[in-house]
């Protein structure tokens, strides 16, 4: 099938490449002439396992292009993605000025019958807003041409969104025709050659659920982090616990993992454009409001813990920090902990080493920029040299098991705070470490052992 991707950023290229790979021909527009340009030469903005890779692979077969012109890329296209930015207004209400001026743009020059589909997360009641946006442009062109709206939200996990991409767990859709409902099927027909997991529903349906989703698995996390500062007060070991509930199949281990707060571009976002949305139906939302306000206090845990343990006044203190992305696998910061993190310590006076894999360049360009306090290196190592404590904040792969005998060389005063809780408490503690974690009572190191 011929496809248009309006928007390159995280779900619009990822979309636009796996539909590529699938032997669809795919035009992915933006309106940045500097992304396009790199997009052509294989620079991708973001870092995603296996994306480039793609990228590099279909653009040379020509299945994959890339262009400013979105009346180029519709001309041969049937199908149109919609897969803007929906950033948080002021309000905490979702933006939805990206996504009505694409489904303009779509109106003012589409050439035939389309399928436009509403990728970006979207609030209950969009596509209304953007079918009457398309047929507004068509009535002042005196066009007869026809569409359907399709909301067909993402699922995607950063750090992993090309297998779910490629090998999703399900695909919602939602449709108000037979025609749209035949169209999704075709499309999506070479990810389920050997089952089907594509759920139709009203539209309404399909947008809710992905707000649903994302809200839900927010709740999860402030639920354990809640449990997390009880546990801390009362003497129990939220570690422990976890395991004790996890293994209750009703519950699980998925999104039970106490830290230092969730960030990323969907669940602060989603869940505060629930609760604008139910406001706006005259709903009071008390349970995401809580879930939302337990995330802003749990991202200061470890402020606060090093405040106890340094003091108020940290003025000349220099802390090791690693990792700078909200999660692993990925370079995106946004509402990352680390930021709030960072920030609280340098406003007390603090100085920031900070390493992070992937995300070094965003912190530096953009959601750490100005703050003269943090200085970057290339290696977790170099981060400890000489510093008084070290904080992890992100849980990438090289942090697992990191060497304690060295930690312990480097580090100025043998301190963690781990906003993960990645090690074992008792051994970290027997290399001679005043070990932080989340939700457990700080066990006193008793010395090196050889």
């Amino acid at each position: 099938m011929r496809i248009t991707v309006i928007g390159t950023g995280y779900v619009g290229l990822v979309t636009g490449t796996c539909f590529a790979e699938m032997g669809n021909t795919v035009w992915c527009v933006d309106v940045d002439e500097k992304k396009i340009e790199n997009l052509k030469k294989g620079i991708i903005p973001i870092y995603e396992p296996g994306l480039s890779e793609m990228v590099e692979r279909d653009s040379v077969a020509g299945s994959l292009n890339f262009t400013t012109d979105i009346t180029e890329a519709l001309e041969t296209s049937e199908i149109a993605f919609i897969a803007v930015g929906t950033p948080m207004g002021e309000d905490g209400s979702a933006d939805l000025q990206y996504v009505l001026a694409v489904a303009k743009s779509i109106g003012a020059n589409m050439v035939r019958h389309m399928y436009v589909i509403d990728k970006s997360t979207v609030p209950v009641g969009t596509a209304d807003k953007v079918r009457s946006t398309i047929q507004k442009e068509l009535d002042e062109r005196n066009s007869n041409l026809t569409f359907d709206v399709i909301s067909n939200p993402e699922f995607l996990k950063e750090g992993s969104a090309v297998s779910d991409c490629m090998k999703p767990d399900r695909v919602v859709i939602g449709v108000d025709s037979e025609r749209a409902e035949v169209a999704m099927r075709e499309l999506y027909k070479p990810y389920f050659m050997n089952n089907d997991n594509l759920i139709f529903m009203d539209i309404p349906s399909a947008e809710m659920t992905k707000y649903a989703a994302n809200s839900m698995l927010a709740t999860k996390i402030s639920f354990m982090n809640e449990i997390s500062n009880i546990c801390e007060r009362v003497g129990a070991d939220v570690n422990k616990v976890r395991r004790g509930i996890g293994s209750d199949r009703r519950i699980g281990f998925s999104f039970i993992y106490p830290g230092c707060g969730y960030g990323g571009s969907c669940f602060p976002k989603d869940v505060q454009a629930l609760i604008r949305t139910a406001e706006q139906f005259g709903y009071q939302a008390k349970l995401l409001q809580s879930v939302e306000d337990v995330n802003y206090a749990q991202k200061r845990v470890i402020v606060n813990k090093v405040k106890r343990r340094f003091g108020d006044d940290i003025t000349g203190r220099t802390f090791a920090v690693w990792g700078l992305s909200f999660k692993p696998d990925t370079d995106d910061m946004r509402e990352s902990p680390a930021i709030t993190i960072i920030n609280g310590l340098t406003e007390a006076g603090a100085k920031i080493v900070a390493y992070d894999p992937k995300a070094e360049k965003e912190a530096k360009e953009s959601y750490l920029k100005g703050n003269e306090n943090v200085s970057y290196v290339k290696s977790k190592y170099e981060a400890l040299d000489e510093a008084d404590a070290l904080i992890l904040v992100t849980e990438w792969k090289e942090f697992r098991s990191p060497d304690f005998y060295e930690i312990v060389r480097l580090l100025k005063s043998p301190v963690i705070f781990d906003g993960r809780n990645q090690y074992d408490a008792k051994r970290v503690s027997e290399y001679g470490v005043e070990y932080y974690q989340i939700g457990v009572r700080l066990i006193k190191a008793t010395g090196v052992t050889a």
